[in-house]
C-alpha cells in the first residue's frame, strides 16, 4: 500500500467526524466552522480527548462525560462510513492503476465523504444544500484539472448539460402537473455529477441514480420502514387544486452512482 492510501484510510475517521458536524448543524442554520463542539445535552465543550474519532465513543461507553447522557450512534456511524469510503476508494484505485495517482486517491474520497453527507442531509431534510452541492460542482472541475486537464471543457459542458437537463423536466413536471416534481437541489448534485464524470457517464449516472432510489424505496415499503420518516407526504396547491405529492429523496442514489462511476470510469467519462 502507499503512503497517500495509508494516510486517507488514517484521515477517514476525522473526516468522517467533521461530516458528523456537517449532517447535524447544516440542516438547522447552526455554524459549522466557528463554532466549538459541545454536548448537545449539557452544553459541555469537548475538549480534544473528547473527539478522536471513534475511539472517544467507545471509552466513554458512548455517553457524554460530564452529563452522561448517551450521545447516539450518528457520529460512530458516520466515522465508519467514511473509513467505508476511504477502503473502496484505495481498492478500486489498485484495481484500475497499477499505483495510483495520489491526487485520485484524495478525489474519490472527497467525492464519497461529500456526497455521504449530502445524502444524509436528504434523507433527514429533504433538501440538498449549496453549501456542499456548489464546492462539490467546483471540486470535480478542479480534480479533472488535475488528473486531465484537455478534458475540462467537456466536464463543464457537461455540468452545464445535468443542471439544464434537470432544470427542463422540473419545469415540464410543473407545467403538465402544477407544482414542483423535482428540486433545485437535485439539478445542482447532477451538475456535480457532470463535473466530475463527464458529459459520456452522465446517463448512467442518472438511470442508476433512479434504479437505486426506487429500489431502496421499494426495500423500504416491503421491510415495513416508515416511509414517513424517509419521503415527504403532503397535500400541497397545485394550478388544478390541492393534490398529495410524495418526496421522495432522490439525492442518496445519486450521489452514490455518481461516485461509483467516478470510481470504475463506468461510461468511459470519468478521470
Amino acid at each position: 500500500m502507499d503512503g497517500t492510501s495509508l494516510v486517507a484510510l488514517l484521515a477517514a475517521p476525522f473526516a468522517g467526524s467533521f461530516l458528523g458536524v456537517l449532517i447535524r448543524r447544516l440542516p438547522r442554520g447552526l455554524p459549522v466552522i466557528l463554532s466549538r463542539s459541545a454536548c448537545e445535552r449539557c452544553g459541555s465543550v469537548l475538549t480534544a480527548r473528547d473527539l478522536v474519532p471513534l475511539l472517544s465513543y467507545v471509552l466513554a461507553r458512548g455517553r457524554c462525560r460530564y452529563c452522561h447522557v448517551p450521545i447516539g450512534w450518528l457520529h460512530p456511524l458516520v466515522e465508519l462510513l467514511a473509513l467505508g469510503v476511504a477502503v473502496i476508494v484505495t481498492c478500486a484505485g489498485y484495481m484500475r492503476f497499477s499505483t495510483p495517482d495520489p491526487v485520485w486517491i484524495w478525489s474519490g474520497c472527497a467525492l464519497g465523504w461529500c456526497v455521504l453527507a449530502l445524502g444524509w442531509i436528504d434523507l433527514k431534510i429533504l433538501r440538498l444544500p449549496d453549501a456542499l452541492t456548489l464546492p462539490l460542482l467546483l471540486g470535480g472541475l478542479l480534480s479533472c484539472r488535475l488528473l486531465s486537464p484537455a478534458a475540462v471543457p467537456a466536464h463543464t459542458v457537461a455540468a452545464a448539460v445535468g443542471y439544464g437537463s434537470f432544470r427542463l423536466i422540473a419545469l415540464m413536471y410543473r407545467r403538465l402537473r402544477g407544482y414542483e416534481g423535482l428540486g433545485m437541489g437535485d439539478a445542482k448534485l447532477l451538475a456535480a455529477a457532470g463535473a466530475w464524470t463527464g458529459l459520456d457517464s452522465l446517463p448512467f449516472v442518472i438511470a442508476g441514480g433512479a434504479i437505486v432510489t426506487l429500489v431502496a424505496t421499494g426495500v423500504a415499503s416491503y421491510t415495513g420502514l416508515s416511509l414517513h420518516r424517509q419521503m415527504d407526504v403532503r397535500p400541497v396547491h397545485s394550478e388544478r387544486g390541492h393534490v398529495t405529492a410524495i418526496r421522495i429523496p432522490f439525492g442518496p442514489g445519486l450521489g452514490l452512482v455518481t461516485w461509483l462511476v467516478f470510481l470504475f470510469d463506468v461510461g468511459g467519462g470519468a478521470s
